[in-house]
């Protein structure tokens, strides 16, 4: 039994929320199993609910200094009137996702069915569903083809023609045109939003059949007497070609000059590319649960079992959910990955950038899977147009700007009409920072040069938008700390303030990135200088009445002390202004503020709980860590693994990976941590491959919940600062290196290219 690497099901899906994904980056397909009337719920990532609006509010520009002023003066109430009427959106909303469809596979004239197993196993990213009936054995397998461009299905019995099935497409309510047959083993199936600037989709469906005979029926297509039947499934829309029935219908011809088992070596030699570049693996505590079905092992977790293997396997579902839903060519993962069976799903199912986007490439670079962040990439230069226009109509900066959500056509306008979210002009500067982070672990200086204007103009921005506050500090005004509220000394409620500090974190790491490329690159020296004057004017974080960080430049009471989001801890996470080895007191305000958060019910969505989940991995404190991973697969995983935030949120997933990982190694301040936040409950284990900042790939072994044994791998010539509780020396092909003790690290040189062996001494 494959413990960490598949989940396994003796049952079918009941729900959504049961079944199985699976994805080739832009096509996704969620596999329910059921052996009578089995529906595969299809995605595609590119449909969505219409073309690009032009939403800037005119109005903005005009009230940006009566709002100022009104916040100064402390007429919240006032200034949040104006704001929820001239800074909006217009329209309010911004495109939202869609699905492509429901595929059924109807085969209700088989008999009682025994010795059901639905599985994904995570190695190959090849989905079944196995079962008996009448003394047969049934099997279908279900991919999802990067390289193919197709959803390929295959059905095979052990008895000579014993398939009997009929296929069909729906479940878009009335947004298709076709959905039948075009000819006996054909179905076409087309439709969308319509109008000059929406998005329309064409799909084909193929039935291929060993023996036997394939027909139409009505609306569905009938294989009769089979051995084997295989469908391919394709999907193009006029987001990416002008023809794009042309370029569906090119895709199912391409992929058929294969067998199935020609696409699934090809899929799978495509997918271990990626997914076998890094290994995790803790010592199995489960007393034998780790054999049981995937729900049972989350049944167990919930009624307070223990299981390793099973958090080894949340890890590998994590890395395979990206192989699955971020791929070269590809739109970005968006709250719910690639996968959404909802017409109008919740929030859109958009790219929401307060954190929901930049949790989802959390664990990217540091689980080897650098080149799957480069769709975010792209999104970032869709919005850079539209984010100049919305700079300059509503606040007359230069630079660009992005609210708190954008969608497919990269919208930078504010989005919904609700004030603790909406007026929060950082999504594209918190975006941005995940191209220094690419940097950062790859040392890629054609990509940094390449992408050092996009982090300039964002910064650019905030140069004009940043106004002193009555200290002559630098802040931002208006905006908010995302979706919480405050309570005022004499009762009132507020979202919308001056200078929060997550805000003047993310510009602090901003300015910082741009002034390090400035330096890397060589150029731009007197922009890096300007911005260095600046950010010394920055508010650094600073400790309230609590002993917590405050979240507000005024020492606020939140309305909701248990609010998902804590956003003041971005300076621990995902930044490292704040640590434990270079800042001990901001830190252990910072474990106040996670306190204090949880002791009035926090985490309790599935994204909040993984964010704690690394807060605690920086804070160094594995028995946290354990204990919060624990708490997120007991209260915020569905059964199918995936995220519940609730509803369905992907984030939670790709959090809760990033959080493994920060537990193993962390590579902050220019250091590099082995070992920072171990559970005492991984008591033995090891991983191989880890990536860090620096340029280095790193594995390590644990026994007894001590250090054993390290390897790093220097990719870049760098200068390694290790830290690891335990005297170690280190050794250069079999000889041992000079190293330097400072500051509590053994500092030494590495060579590009060269492998170091760390040992206790």
């Amino acid at each position: 039994m494959k413990k960490s690497t598949e989940l396994w099901y003796d049952k079918w899906a009941e729900d959504w929320n049961e079944a199985l994904p699976v994805g080739s980056g832009r096509i996704g397909g969620m596999i329910y199993g059921n052996p009578y009337y089995d529906r595969i719920s299809l995605n595609e990532d590119s449909i969505w609910s219409g073309g690009y609006r032009k939403r800037n509010n005119k109005s903005a520009l005009e009230n940006l200094q009566k709002v100022r002023e009104l916040l100064f003066e402390e007429k919240i109430s006032e200034a949040e009137d104006i704001v929820r009427d001239a800074f909006c959106g217009t329209p309010v909303n911004q495109r939202h996702y869609m699905p492509l469809g429901e595929f059924v596979i109807d085969q209700r004239g088989l008999g009682d069915i025994q010795n059901l197993r639905r599985s994904l196993d995570l190695e190959t990213a090849v989905a079944t569903v196995a079962f008996t009936t009448n003394g047969i054995n049934y099997t279908r397998e279900i991919i999802a083809s990067y390289p193919d461009n197709v959803l390929a299905i295959n059905i095979k019995a052990d008895k000579k023609g014993s398939i009997n099935v009929r296929l069909h497409i729906d479940g878009r309510d009335d947004y298709f045109d076709n959905n039948s047959p075009v000819s006996d083993d054909e179905i076409f199936y087309n439709g969308g939003m319509g109008g000059e600037d929406g998005i329309n989709f064409a799909s084909y469906i193929k039935v291929i059949a060993d023996s036997g005979k394939v027909k139409r029926w009505g609306s569905f297509i009938k294989a009769e007497g089979c051995d084997e039947v295989t469908v391919l499934i394709s999907c193009q829309t006029n987001y990416r070609f002008t023809d794009y029935k042309k370029e569906a219908e090119r895709d199912i011809k391409k992929a058929l000059r294969f067998t199935f088992n020609e696409l699934k070596e090809r899929h799978i030699n495509d997918y271990k590319k990626y997914y076998d570049r890094v290994k995790i693996e803790l010592y199995d505590n489960s007393e034998g649960k780790s054999d049981l079905p995937t729900n049972e092992r989350l049944a167990n977790i919930q009624n307070g079992g223990k299981d390793n293997k099973l958090i080894e396997l949340y890890y590998n579902f994590a890395r395979y959910l990206m192989i699955a839903g971020s791929r070269e060519g590809t739109l970005p993962l968006n709250l719910q990955g690639i996968w959404n069976n909802e017409m109008w799903p919740a929030w859109g199912c958009k790219f929401t950038i307060n954190i929901n986007t930049e949790m989802n490439y959390w664990p990217a670079e540091s689980s080897g899977l650098s080149e799957l962040t480069f769709p975010l990439f792209d999104l970032i230069e869709k919005m850079r147009p539209n984010g100049r226009v919305t700079a300059k109509e509503m606040y007359d900066c230069k630079g660009f700007v992005c609210h708190h959500n954008t969608d497919i056509w990269g919208d930078t306008a504010p989005q919904d009409l609700w004030m603790p979210g909406t007026q929060w002009p950082m999504g594209a500067a918190w975006l941005c920072l995940h191209i220094w982070e690419h940097y950062m672990f790859t040392k890629d200086k054609d990509f940094l040069k390449e992408k050092y204007g996009t982090i300039k103009e964002a910064s650019e921005f905030f140069v004009d938008f940043l106004i002193e506050n009555k200290n002559g500090q630098l802040v931002t005004c208006p905006s908010v700390s995302p979706e919480n509220t405050y309570l005022t000394e004499s009762g009132a409620k507020g979202s919308l303030c001056i200078g929060p500090s997550m805000d003047s974190q993310i510009i602090y790491e901003l300015f910082t990135s741009v002034i390090n490329a400035s330096e890397v690159l060589g150029i731009d020296s007197d922009y890096a200088d300007k911005l260095r004057t600046m950010r010394d004017k920055l508010p650094k974080p600073e400790i309230g009445k609590y002993g917590q960080i405050k979240e507000w430049a005024i020492d606020y009471d939140e309305v909701e002390p248990g609010h998902r989001h804590i956003s003041q801890l971005f300076a621990l996470y995902p930044a490292d202004m704040i640590s434990v080895r270079k800042t001990p007191e901001l830190a252990n305000a910072a474990r106040a503020t996670i306190e204090r958060r949880l002791s009035h019910g926090g985490g309790h969505t599935g994204w909040s709980r993984a964010w704690i989940i690394n807060l605690w991995a920086r804070l160094n404190d594995g028995e946290k860590v354990y204990e919060n991973i624990a708490a997120l697969l007991a209260y915020s995983t569905n059964k199918n693994m995936l995220d519940n935030h609730p509803p369905f949120q992907i984030d939670g997933n790709f959090g809760g990976a990033a959080g493994i990982s920060e537990a193993l190694l962390q590579s902050i301040n220019q250091e590099l941590i082995l070992l920072p936040a171990l559970p005492k409950e991984w008591e033995n284990g090891s991983f191989e491959n880890l990536k860090a900042r620096g340029g280095f790939t790193v594995s390590c072994k644990w026994e007894n919940s001590k250090f054993s044994e390290a390897l790093i791998v220097s990719n870049s010539g760098e200068v390694c600062r290790l830290i690891v509780n335990t005297p170690v020396k280190v050794l250069c092909n079999g000889e041992e290196i000079f190293c330097e003790e400072k500051d509590g690290a053994i500092v030494f040189n590495t060579i590009s290219g060269k492998s170091y062996n760390i040992k206790t001494v």
